[in-house]
């Protein structure tokens, strides 16, 4: 069981008060108001959830020249982090900016979990007889999944949906490997977010459509740009094929025909 975090209490406070305006104020119920809430902490998002589309536009555009420079010092780990990162540099390129929309959300979320779990003795008594239901599919957003089989199996499956969809649009420069683990996720979570309040996982599936409509939007507004083979101090020198010169590999030398062909020109020259 997940223990109480006080330095999550300055999250805590706000996140019920907007619950209790959104539901008092504008006369949501409890879960719509959940969903207001989520609409609400990802538009707050949206500069950082920009940075985060331009890093990934920059990462996949500069992908070629990226990968020549990890081939180029395959052997020597430390010195290809060190060329990647002035690369980064040279190249405006923050990797991290990927990861602050999550980073930022992890702190929301489980902040709402306590919420939700003091619920019933914090925020309810306030509103007597309020619905604590939503769409007929949960009946108490405050109990866990594992109470209620039929709502259970709806919510797991639009989160199972909805975490795949969004993971979809994430960067496709993302490795396959890395992809196909982060599809894999929502199999995983199942087995622990059936304890999980019926409201946390609204929450979750709410910023996972959200994810998904902002994937759509973006590649209708910003399609991925074409790769570019932008040489630089550190990108490996091309060969005349197009190819990575190796370090240290010498230029091929003529072929044995042409060679000779240029010592015959040469000594009938000196005669």
């Amino acid at each position: 069981m997940i223990q109480q975090l006080f330095i999550l209490e300055p999250i805590e406070k706000p996140l019920a008060a907007i619950l209790e305006w959104l539901h008092a104020s504008l006369g949501l119920s409890w879960a719509w108001s959940i969903v207001a809430l989520t609409v609400i902490v990802r538009t707050i998002l949206l500069p950082l959830t920009v940075r985060q589309i331009h890093s990934m536009q920059r990462l996949q555009r500069h992908a070629p020249e990226m990968k020549a420079l990890q081939q180029r010092y395959k052997g020597d780990k430390q010195k290809q982090q060190e060329e990647l990162m002035k690369f980064y540099k040279e190249n405006k390129i923050n990797p991290a900016a990927s990861c602050l929309p999550i980073v930022f959300q992890i702190p929301v979320f489980l902040s709402l979990f306590f919420v939700l779990k003091g619920f019933e003795k914090d925020i309810f008594p306030k509103y007597p007889g309020s619905d604590l239901g939503w769409l007929g599919i949960v009946h108490d957003i405050t109990e866990p999944l594992s109470s209620d089989k039929f709502s259970a199996v709806v919510l797991l499956i639009l989160y199972a949906g909805s975490q795949t969809t969004s993971t979809l649009f994430m960067s496709t420069t993302m490795e396959k490997t890395q992809r196909y683990l982060l599809l894999a996720m929502p199999l995983v979570f199942l087995f622990f977010v059936v304890n999980f309040p019926a409201g946390l996982m609204i929450y979750w599936v709410t910023t996972n459509l959200w994810t998904t409509g902002q994937g759509l939007v973006t590649r209708q507004l910003r399609p991925a740009p074409a790769p570019v083979q932008k040489r630089s101090s550190r990108t490996p020198a091309r060969g005349e094929d197009g190819g990575a010169q190796p370090k240290g590999e010498t230029p091929k030398p003529a072929a044995k025909g042409q060679a000779a062909r240029r010592v015959k020109r040469k000594k009938r020259a000196r005669r």
